[in-house]
């Protein structure tokens, strides 16, 4: 049996940034995102005893099944079987460039092959094997914002829904400065942050403090706290990045572009604040009626590398149709 899943990516408000166990991947502070609706993968499994090991083949083109066959293991531990698979995933996110799209991957996969392998996961349960593949594909399992608790073992380290208020309209733009893989992965990035930036400790206290606050803001519908907590835990992640051995950063020059036109419009009284991941990209948070006004002030810089999304749903079990219809899409677009 084949089941086919989709998980959208998701983009941190306060960052993830550092493992408190590499094995178990559990992170150094807990974690709040929201859920895009724009970027998702597709993931079709079967696990076909016919095998003599997993296939995984990416937009049309075969991979190596390592990454993923080290989390089919998982799998078959707990379904309790040992047949291979073949993986066939549709990334509807430019791969490795910034946009999280690990986190969509890890938790289409989770949902399509725990299903596949008999096993009927509640979606905590399935947040925690997400994480196994990927730390942010814990937060793609739900839609809307999203807390990821940090933990100290597998089980306590999961994610689950945070409420947000009906009346915030809240709304991403995603400033695509390069599509390109990037020159250093999120998971050497952060290894590297952790082991030498003297700054790093200091960052794993400062950000685990911001949790409460944010929490507490999505409630209330302040945009403004949730805004300014946003950015300053971004711009603290990217902090100590920079003082890593040897220094890094992940910034480009139409980066810091971007952020500064932002910080124009504010000045202006557009409600707006800049995030980034482990990439270049510029993620900008706002709500929806200052979405044309940026728009139209980025457009000048930034052409049509510029998308307005809105909150995205849980991960679900999709039809071979709505996979065959994204398939299609990425061969037109390619």
């Amino acid at each position: 049996m084949t089941i086919y899943a989709r998980a959208h990516t998701n983009i941190a408000l306060i960052k993830y940034w550092g493992k408190a166990d590499k094995q178990l991947m559990l992170p150094a502070t807990s974690s709040i995102s929201l859920t895009l609706n724009d970027f998702y993968t597709d993931t079709a499994v079967t696990f076909d005893a016919t095998l003599s090991e997993d296939q995984f083949i990416l937009n049309d083109q075969p991979q190596s099944p390592i990454a993923v066959s080290r989390f089919l293991d998982h799998v078959r531990k707990l379904a309790d079987i040992k047949a291979r698979a073949r993986v066939i995933s549709l990334n509807h996110v430019p791969t490795a460039a910034g946009l999280a799209s690990s986190a969509s991957a890890f938790a289409a996969l989770a949902l399509a092959a725990s299903r596949a392998a008999g096993l009927n996961l509640s979606p905590i349960d399935l947040s925690r094997l997400a994480r196994r593949g990927s730390g942010s594909a814990t937060r793609s399992i739900f839609g809307g914002a999203v807390i990821w608790h940090r933990g100290f073992d597998d089980a306590s380290s999961f994610a689950e829904p945070l409420a947000i208020q009906p009346t915030l309209p809240l709304r991403m733009l995603v400033v695509t400065v390069s599509d390109q893989k990037k020159a250093v992965s999120s998971r050497t990035g952060m290894a590297n942050t952790a082991a030498t930036s003297p700054y790093y400790q200091a960052w794993v206290q400062a950000n685990e403090a911001l949790i409460s606050p944010m929490i507490t803001a999505l409630a209330e519908d302040d945009f403004a706290t949730i805004g300014a907590l946003t950015e300053l835990s971004s711009m603290r992640m990217h902090a100590a990045i920079m003082a890593e051995e040897p220094p890094f950063t992940y910034f480009l020059p139409e980066t810091l572009r971007a952020w500064q036109l932002v910080q124009e419009q504010r000045r202006l009284g557009i409600p707006a604040f800049v995030t980034m991941d482990a990439g270049p990209n510029v993620k900008i948070l706002t709500t929806a009626p200052y979405v044309d006004v940026l728009m139209t002030a980025l457009r000048p810089a930034f052409g049509d590398r510029i998308l307005s999304t809105q909150l995205g749903p849980d991960a679900q079990v999709i039809t071979k149709e709505q996979f065959d219809d994204t398939e299609s899409a990425i061969t037109s677009q390619g």
